[in-house]
């Protein structure tokens, strides 16, 4: 049986890696740039009844520092074996927003259809949700949840006027998504007047 399993930062863990986070912050500093460092370790908790191999990251960049943690019985390169583990969690985002952000467990109606119905509607908004975010991303905006993208862009107050030769949309000069809408406007190749 092979695992690969997070372990939750502790006093001796840190100690472990911080050799490793002195020298991405040296590297951060003398290049600027985020840096991430990956090393490997043997190391058994109090519970344990050997010493396991422990794989860690440890991060420096403009936010600080980050340092994670991975028990595992596989025997990958340390980098190759943190990614195989961080990919682990973006499926479990996906389902977090279609599920949690876009609502998509209400489904309380009593026919079997209509519930299927609904949650055709709930993937549809999930795909068009997640191509605004997509192409957000693609025009330099950082990657935000679908629920704080909801919230910005369309669950909003304002008014839209359709013109002979163009939608014209009014919302409030304080609304906080103004920059999201106007980064879309330009990644879509629309002309702000």
């Amino acid at each position: 049986m092979t695992y690969t399993i997070g372990l939750i930062t502790n006093p001796r863990l840190e100690e472990m890696a911080k050799d490793l986070l002195d020298e991405a912050l040296e590297l951060h500093d003398a290049r600027g740039a985020k840096q991430r460092l990956f090393s490997e370790a043997l190391y058994a908790a109090g519970s344990w009844g050997h010493a396991r191999r422990v794989v860690y990251k440890a991060e420096a960049m403009e936010q600080g520092t980050n340092r994670r943690f991975v028990v595992t019985t596989r025997e990958d390169e340390p980098k190759a074996l943190y990614e195989f583990y961080a990919r682990r969690g973006e499926g479990e985002n996906w389902i977090k927003d279609f599920k949690l952000h876009m609502k998509a467990d209400r489904l309380s109606c009593h026919r079997f259809i209509a519930n299927q119905f609904r949650l055709l509607l709930h993937a549809a908004a999930y795909w068009l949700m997640d191509a605004l975010r997509r192409k957000l991303i693609e025009s330099g905006v950082r990657r935000m949840q679908l629920d704080t993208l909801r919230l910005r862009l369309v669950k909003i107050g304002g008014r839209v006027r359709e013109l002979a030769t163009k939608v014209r949309m009014h919302l409030a000069s304080g609304h906080p998504g103004q920059r999201l809408w106007h980064a879309l406007l330009l990644a879509f190749g629309g002309v702000h007047e």
